[in-house]
């Protein structure tokens, strides 16, 4: 059959040709992009490195033409969840779950750094390093006042056990408040704390000797409650990448450092209830969960 470029009732060759390559491309087109809680500018900011690529991981695992796509804006958690919840920009989040948070969002229950978020050491003042060496006990710990965001679950949980706590709205401000004393330390996971001694290099903190906090703590991915298809997406692609082992060569190369240079076996650990633990957190399966004793 020949094409002919004019003629009634006929495409003109040079807009056929671009009607083809449309449809051709297509496909690529139809990707539905899945906005992830972390702004584009923020891209260097190493903490957000591994849930991204876990997230880019598990989407490709799903066989779904997801693609991941970072938001416009960088929130206060608050203000995060609240845009998820309400459909506004943000189609999943990670975070620290909490009863509420799981009744008002819809959780894939695999914590995505295997707990490691409840490894909890102390970022102090350089000034008190003499003083956090000389802690004898934990009820001398839980006499100093800790620091949390007033809207993180970690501020019920250090509450919980006994721990005088302040809160800040602001996640800037902890590191202020450190600074200027109203705080005597900060606790924060050992996947996180070097990163934040790195990037405040003038404010002189250091990393509290002998003592390490643990609690489990699940860092579940969100998405709305009526987005089944890509919270099924996401929990399939999480499965096969811990059955293949792709998610814990992952987690190795993001976090292997940050373990070793946490010398757990050098630390007194403080083992800790947390009261946020729904029923369906999966405490059962060790798979998910990372241990001293087991290594990765």
């Amino acid at each position: 059959m020949t094409i002919k470029s004019s003629g009634a009732g006929r495409l003109p060759l040079r807009r056929l040709w671009i009607l083809l390559a449309y449809l051709l491309a297509a496909p690529a087109l139809a990707t539905e992009p899945v906005i992830y809680a972390w702004a584009e500018h923020m891209a260097d900011d190493k903490r957000g490195h591994y849930p991204i690529e876990l997230l880019k991981l598990a989407l490709a695992k799903s066989g779904q033409d997801y693609r991941a796509t970072p938001s416009k804006y960088n929130l206060p958690q608050f203000r995060t969840l609240r845009h998820l919840q309400m459909n506004k920009g943000i189609d999943v989040v990670w975070t620290l779950s909490s009863p509420e948070r799981e009744e008002e969002l819809l959780p894939i229950r695999i914590p995505i750094d295997r707990g490691l978020i409840g490894w909890r050491l102390l970022l102090i003042s350089a000034k008190d390093e003499q003083t956090f060496a000389q802690v004898e006990s934990v009820e001398q710990l839980k006499s100093m006042r800790a620091g949390q965001g007033h809207d993180w679950p970690d501020y019920p949980i250090l509450r919980d056990n006994g721990f005088k706590v302040s809160g800040s709205a602001s996640y800037d401000g902890l590191f202020h408040m450190l600074e200027r004393g109203h705080i005597r330390y900060f606790p924060r996971s050992l996947t996180e704390i070097q990163h934040e001694l790195d990037t405040h290099p003038d404010m002189n903190f250091r990393i509290a000797p002998k003592w390490v906090l643990y609690y489990p703590a699940p860092l579940y991915f969100f998405v709305r409650k009526d987005n089944i298809q890509l919270a099924t997406a996401i929990e399939q692609g999480l499965e096969l990448a811990i059955r293949d082992g792709s998610m814990r060569t992952l987690f190795i190369q993001h976090f292997a450092a940050a373990i070793a240079n946490a010398q757990l076996s050098q630390r007194t650990i403080v083992q800790m209830r947390n009261p946020l633990l729904t029923a369906e957190t999966p405490l059962a399966r060790s798979d998910l969960w990372f241990s001293p004793e087991q290594g990765f």
